[in-house]
């Protein structure tokens, strides 16, 4: 029998294939519709087992990876390489971004009249940086059972920080506690070698939908942009990331790429780094080699924080639009551009519609019309396909960056 990282590579070929083909028939054909049908309900029962698992997973990860680092006086060092790389990362992708965006220029010679259109139909939600600021900070502390009710991946993530060091704080008091948390974190694996049986078909269904429900037409008329997008943002994933993880481990990128697999295709089926984090988890652990301590600290906060994709596609977005209108953009207002971009990305999961107000800051940084989001939108659950991998992959080679360079190889019960 195949391997399941097998599986889901097959599975994800056939859901581009069947989405392709179904493109081809009516809207209201009826074989279409059923396809169609059934997909979204596999999809949303494979999405909905990620959901249940990921809140839980997130904190009692978080709780043992903390506690483990501060036994051993890791924890500074985790935290400061952690943030290091992933601001190291993000600046690569933007840099990239905007130097691949100023020698092709994306959206030069286009007629803004097609979007005519969807901009005066749409209204962007508006956020000025101090009222970003004020969400992003109100996001961080709140009530950690509406947090859990109400799936707050980062405020869960702070609450369970806390609670890691008062684990350790507490030494022996509290050694149950931590001993508990140990055995829940090693119960929510074993669910999800479950989920993960699952996948193949989950995967194959999220991508049939994906691949069938493209407009065509809006496609070809934005290909160029398309085009670069898919072609910088998998630069990054393919020459950057995988050139930072060998300079620092010596790493194959071919042993990561086969080691990660199945996170990887997850990401890009979902579009969620969130969703697909319960997937990451057990890639890093079981197939490259992380410890838990360094996987539990380093991918859940990724997750949240760590955007790679997004930055880059942020970045490029505001050039973009920029020669849509006729707008060149200066040196200073594109390290405007650089620097929101950064702030927005890494900010992203804390506000309601991310997505949308964090693009919105970028265009509005350099006073572009925050309306032109309305182009975007069309396009977006496409892009979002290969950013959201590019996205988790940057976590992963970061939990083996932040293992190299670190961890000091001591021991620890669980990790």
């Amino acid at each position: 029998m195949p391997s399941l990282n097998r599986l889901i590579f097959i599975a994800a070929g056939i859901g581009v294939l069947i989405g392709w083909l179904l493109g081809f028939l009516p809207q209201e054909a009826g074989l279409r519709e059923g396809v169609l049908y059934g997909s979204t309900l596999v999809g949303a029962v494979f999405i909905g087992l990620l959901k249940m698992i990921l809140i839980p997973l997130v904190f009692t990860s978080i709780v043992v990876g903390v506690a483990s680092l501060q036994a051993h006086h890791q924890v500074h060092r985790v935290w400061i390489t952690t943030l290091l790389y992933f601001t190291l990362t993000s600046a690569l992708a933007m840099l990239l971004a905007l130097v691949v965006a100023n020698v092709f220029k994306p959206g030069a010679g286009m007629s803004l009249m097609m979007f005519a259109d969807a901009m005066a139909s749409f209204e962007a939600r508006q956020m000025t940086m101090p009222e970003f600021f004020q969400h992003f900070l109100s996001g961080l502390f709140k009530n950690p059972f509406e947090a859990f009710a109400n799936g707050d991946i980062l405020s869960v993530l702070m609450f369970a920080i806390f609670i890691g060091i008062a684990l350790v704080a507490g030494g022996q008091r509290y050694q149950t506690v931590l001993q508990l948390m140990q055995e829940l974190l090693d119960m929510l694996l074993r669910i999800i070698g479950w989920i993960m049986w699952l996948a193949p078909l989950g995967i194959m269904a999220l991508l049939i939908r994906l691949v069938a429900e493209q407009d065509v037409a809006l496609l070809v008329s934005m290909l160029g942009f398309i085009v670069l997008i898919f072609g910088t943002t998998v630069f990054h994933g393919a020459v950057v990331l995988p050139g930072i993880l060998y300079a620092v481990t010596r790493k194959s990128p071919l042993w990561f790429l086969r080691g990660s697999r199945e996170a990887l295709i997850t990401a890009f089926a979902t579009s969620s780094s969130s969703a697909a984090l319960p997937i990451t988890l057990r890639c890093a652990q079981e197939n490259l080699g992380v410890k838990r301590r360094i996987a539990g600290f380093v991918l859940p906060l990724g997750a949240t924080v760590n955007m790679d994709g997004t930055a880059l596609y942020e970045a490029a977005a505001a050039l973009f639009v920029a020669n849509l209108i006729g707008v060149e953009l200066t040196l200073v207002q594109q390290l405007v551009v650089f620097m929101t971009a950064m702030i927005a990305s890494s900010g992203a999961p804390g506000i309601p519609s991310a997505g949308m107000v964090t693009m919105v800051m970028v265009l509005q940084a350099v006073g572009l019309p925050a309306e032109a989001i309305a182009i975007l939108l069309p396009i977006d659950r496409l892009l979002d396909t290969v950013r959201t991998a590019v996205n988790v992959e940057g976590d992963l080679v970061g939990s083996l960056v932040v293992q190299q360079l670190a961890d000091d190889g001591a021991e620890y019960q669980g990790a």
